[in-house]
C-alpha cells in the first residue's frame, strides 16, 4: 500500500493562501461583509457582519493575543452609508490578511471556522473530521453503522497524509490526524458519496476531480461509491483480501476500471491461480472474500474479463447500464443471483452456458421478445421478464424449480386467459407457481385443470392420427398376392400379437 501511495499522482502542496473582502450587502437594517478566501486552485466565498468580526477578535484576542487594536472600532452613526461600508471594507480585509500572516502554519480554530477552513481547505477539513472521530469515533465502531465520507474528506485526509507537517497543526489534540488513521484502520462499513454534481457549496471545488486514497482502510468489508469518477479513487486494489461486498454507482463506464485498476499499466495480465498459455506481464490478485458485486447505474456496455478476479460473487447486479450481451459469466462458478434488468438486451441464447446453478434472475426492462435461450436455467426459482416484448410464451413450464414468474408489462399480458394459458404450461405444479406477484386461485386452477385435459385429448387424437397415418402407409396392395403383414394388426406395437399374424401369415402361405 505504501508504494502505491507513493505512485498516486496528486499535485503537490499549495501554500498559496489569500483572502479578499469583495464586496458588501444590505441585509434588513445591517450590513453583511462578502469575503473571498484562496487556498491554492480552490476559491470559495463566505458572508459576516461586523458583529461576527467583533466575537472572532474577541476569541483571538483572548487565546492567541492578538493586539486588540487590530480591529477597526465599531460606528453607530452612518453605519450603513456607502462611505463607511467602502472604508470598512478595506480595514476588514487588511484585518484577515494581517490574522493570516499572523498565524502562517497553525491556523487558530476560531479563525479557521470564521473562514470555513473546516468546509474547504484541506488542514480544516481533517481538524473538524478528526475531532468529530476524537469524541464518537470509538462509539460508531461498537455500534457496526456505515459511516459516510465524502471525495472532498477523503481527498483532505490523502493530501494531509502527504504533508511533511505535523499530525496536528493547530495544537489541540483533538484534531490530531491520528484520531482518523485509528478509526480507518478499524472501520468495516463505508460510503462514499458526493453531495453534488457541480461545485461545493460556495466554491469551486469539483468533487469528482479530486484524487482520494482508499489504502487508509485496512479493515473494509463492506464499501458503497456513488457520484465519483473511477480515475479518481485510488487504492481500491488494496481492499482485496478484506471486502466482502463492493456497491459503485454513477462513477465507471468499465468493469475492469474498478476491479483491475492496474490494467491499463500492464498489456497482458491473468488472474492469480488461473492457467494459462501464453507469456504474461503481470499476475494480478482475485477479490478473496467478495460475494456481492453491485455495478448497478453505470455506463457498463461489456462484462468484461475482469470478472476473472471475482470468483466468489454470489450477488451480482448490473442493472440500469448498457449491456446489449451476456458474456464471461462462465468464470463465476458460485453465482446464486444476479440482476441484469434495464439494460439493452434483446437475446439471449444457451443462458445457462453462461449463468450455470442460478436461483434468481432478473432481465426486467429489456427488449426481450422470445424465451428460447432460457429454458435450461433447471435451477431458476425467480424470474422477472417484466417489461419486455414477450408475445408468447412456450417452454416456460420446462423450469422445474420455478416458484416467481413475473411477466407484467409483456405484449403477452393482453392474451384472454393469459395467466392459466401460462399456469397451465406448469402442468401439476400450477399451485406452486405466483405468477405476476399474485398466487394462483382456485378458480385459475380449475380452469387450468380443465386446459390440462383439453391438452391430453388432444395428446391421445395426435397419436391415434399419427398410427392411422402409419397403418395406411402400409396398407396391402392387392395385387401384391394378398399377403398380410404384421402391422395391419389393429393391436400394433404389441410383439405377441405381431408374432401370431407373422405365424398365421406362414400357415396361410403353405408354410
Amino acid at each position: 500500500p505504501d508504494l502505491e501511495m507513493e505512485s498516486v499522482p496528486f499535485p503537490e502542496e499549495v501554500s498559496e493562501r489569500s483572502v479578499c473582502v469583495v464586496g458588501s450587502e444590505l441585509v434588513e437594517n445591517y450590513t453583511v461583509y462578502i469575503i473571498e478566501v484562496t487556498d491554492g486552485d480552490h476559491r470559495w466565498t463566505l458572508k459576516h457582519r461586523y458583529s461576527d468580526f467583533h466575537d472572532l477578535h474577541e476569541k483571538l484576542a483572548a487565546e492567541k493575543k492578538v493586539d486588540r487594536r487590530l480591529l477597526p472600532p465599531k460606528k453607530m452613526l452612518g453605519k450603513n452609508s456607502k462611505s463607511l461600508v467602502e472604508r470598512r471594507q478595506k480595514e476588514l480585509e487588511l484585518y484577515l490578511q494581517t490574522l493570516l500572516l499572523q498565524f502562517p502554519q497553525a491556523t487558530p480554530t476560531p479563525l479557521a471556522t470564521f473562514l470555513h477552513f473546516h468546509l474547504y481547505e484541506i488542514n480544516g477539513i481533517t481538524a473538524a473530521l478528526a475531532e468529530e472521530l476524537f469524541h464518537k469515533g470509538e462509539q460508531l465502531l461498537q455500534a457496526g453503522e456505515v459511516f459516510s465520507l465524502c471525495p472532498l474528506q477523503l481527498y483532505a485526509v490523502s493530501q494531509q497524509l502527504r504533508q511533511a507537517k505535523p499530525t496536528c497543526c493547530n495544537g489541540d489534540a483533538r484534531t490530531d490526524l491520528g484520531h482518523i488513521l485509528d478509526f480507518t484502520c478499524r472501520l468495516r462499513y463505508l460510503k462514499v458519496m458526493s453531495g453534488t454534481r457541480g461545485p461545493v457549496g460556495t466554491s469551486n471545488i469539483q468533487e469528482n476531480s479530486l484524487l482520494f486514497d482508499l489504502s487508509v482502510f485496512k479493515s473494509l468489508l463492506q464499501i458503497e461509491i456513488s457520484e465519483c469518477n473511477a480515475q479518481q479513487i485510488q487504492g481500491l486494489s488494496s481492499l482485496r483480501s478484506s471486502l466482502a461486498t463492493l456497491s459503485i454507482h454513477n462513477s465507471t463506464e468499465t468493469m475492469m476500471s474498478i476491479l483491475v485498476p492496474e490494467a491499463s499499466e500492464f498489456s497482458q495480465w491473468e488472474a492469480e491461480g488461473a492457467e494459462f498459455g501464453s507469456p504474461v506481464t503481470a499476475v494480478i490478485p482475485v477479490w478473496r472474500n467478495l460475494t456481492t458485486l453491485d455495478m448497478s447505474h453505470n455506463r457498463i456496455s461489456t462484462i468484461d474479463r475482469s470478472v476473472k478476479l471475482i470468483p466468489k460473487v454470489e450477488f451480482l447486479d448490473l442493472s440500469h447500464n448498457q449491456l446489449s450481451t451476456v458474456e464471461n459469466l462462465q468464470h463465476l462458478y458460485n453465482l446464486v443471483h444476479v440482476d441484469l434488468s434495464y439494460n439493452s438486451l434483446q437475446v439471449l441464447e444457451a443462458a445457462h452456458t453462461r449463468m450455470g446453478n442460478i436461483k434468481t434472475l432478473s432481465l426486467a426492462g429489456n427488449q426481450l421478445d422470445q424465451l428460447t435461450g432460457l429454458t435450461k436455467l433447471y435451477s431458476l426459482v425467480n424470474l422477472d421478464l417484466s417489461h419486455n416484448q414477450l408475445a408468447p410464451v412456450r417452454n416456460i413450464g420446462s423450469l422445474p424449480c420455478l416458484e416467481k414468474l413475473n411477466l407484467s408489462s409483456n405484449p403477452v399480458c393482453i392474451i384472454p386467459d393469459y395467466r392459466t394459458k401460462v399456469l397451465a404450461q406448469f402442468g401439476d405444479r400450477a399451485a406452486e407457481v405466483c405468477l405476476d406477484g399474485k398466487a394462483t386461485t382456485e378458480k385459475e386452477l380449475d380452469t387450468v385443470e380443465v386446459l390440462k385435459a383439453i391438452q391430453k385429448a388432444k395428446e391421445v387424437k395426435d397419436r391415434m392420427s399419427s398410427n392411422d397415418k402409419k397403418v395406411s402407409s402400409v396398407t396391402p396392395n392387392p395385387s401384391a398376392g394378398g399377403r398380410v403383414r404384421a402391422a395391419t394388426c389393429p393391436s400394433q406395437g404389441n410383439h405377441v400379437c405381431i408374432r401370431l399374424c407373422r405365424a398365421r401369415g406362414r400357415r396361410g402361405s403353405g408354410f
